[in-house]
């Protein structure tokens, strides 16, 4: 089922996670483990991130440096099946514009739509962490609005071969993300929006956001919004803290703020079993207001890690 039409039909706000796929080699049990706790709660669907390359410098015999291209989290196509096999729940796969060319997402997308998945969220992707800014595959996409109009012509039937037999056309529910605290990238907010609405007019069908700690960020992100004319329902993305450590890495990696509220709670914990405690407890009031306010659905960044989600949604489904 499309999301759209999850989110057409619940009469109260969904519940759905995000997950990353095992690093090459661990076993597939050990992602099980992390949704297992979570099914209980019948989550819509469940996100599955897409990993592009990056590269390792691997000694020679002569002592000279070997560069080498690795991808450490390859199986988010298989993981879908596996999940849809195995929960009877739809799935999400991340569908990214960085490292792959344009035939490479076609022939992934084909493999998706086989396997009954008529769901995308499609994203630029991040820069390698050896790039200054990001740069894209020299024969892919370069920006997420390209990869709208490559998944959107692939509903149409259009594909990259100027020759195809058949032209049988994909049927994907199309979605992307939004920026509450705005995009770091962008001049500013205004602008953030226009190329939000812009991928909207393109064919995406919903945004989910990045995650947020002060839920009035969401409230003036949505309200901005719909001021422009982009009408599609804007999902919160939620991620309970569970370390002190994460008070300066995640403002540092997705240029996000910390409420002060929150951070003199954290600043108090003696130990990271107290923080992730504030954490559930500031999580199960976020939602809760969320709630109130007709969010139409709960996203939780879980990392794999479910027992802080398990807690919240304890109290709220």
């Amino acid at each position: 089922m499309k999301i759209t039409e999850h989110l057409a039909k619940a009469k109260k706000p969904l519940f759905s996670i995000e997950l990353l796929p095992p690093l090459k080699g661990q076993s597939i049990q050990s992602f099980f483990d992390s949704i297992d706790p979570l099914i209980e709660f019948k989550p819509s669907f469940i996100d599955v991130t897409y990993h592009r390359e990056e590269y390792i410098y691997k000694k020679r015999e002569n002592g000279l440096l070997e560069k080498q291209k690795v991808r450490r989290r390859p199986s988010t196509v298989g993981i879908c099946a596996a999940i849809m096999n195995r929960y009877h729940v739809d799935t999400v796969p991340h569908i990214i514009c960085g490292g792959f060319s344009r035939k490479e997402t076609e022939d992934a997308l084909i493999d998706l739509s086989f396997l009954g998945v008529e769901n995308l969220l499609v994203l630029r992707g991040d820069a390698l962490k050896s790039e200054k800014a990001f740069a894209p595959h020299p024969e892919g996409n370069q920006f997420a609005t390209d990869l709208i109009c490559q998944v959107s012509n692939m509903n149409k039937g259009v594909f990259l071969e100027e020759v195809v037999q058949e032209q049988a056309c994909t049927d994907f529910c199309i979605g992307v993300a939004g920026y509450p605290e705005k995009h770091f990238e962008s001049p500013n907010m205004e602008r953030d929006l226009f190329y939000l609405k812009q991928k909207v007019e393109m064919g995406a069908q919903y945004i989910v956001t990045q995650m947020f700690f002060d839920n009035q960020k969401y409230f003036s992100f949505v309200e901005k919004c719909r001021e422009i004319g982009i009408t599609v329902p804007i999902i919160p993305g939620l991620k309970p803290l569970i370390t002190k450590k994460q008070m300066t890495v995640l403002p540092s990696i997705f240029k996000i703020d910390i409420p002060n509220e929150l951070a003199l709670e954290v600043e108090k914990c003696k130990n990271n079993d107290e923080v992730k405690q504030v954490g559930i407890e500031w999580g199960i009031q976020q939602c809760k207001e969320l709630i109130e306010h007709d969010a139409p659905c709960l996203h939780f960044y879980t990392m794999n890690r479910s027992t802080s989600v398990q807690e919240i949604a304890s109290a709220l489904f």
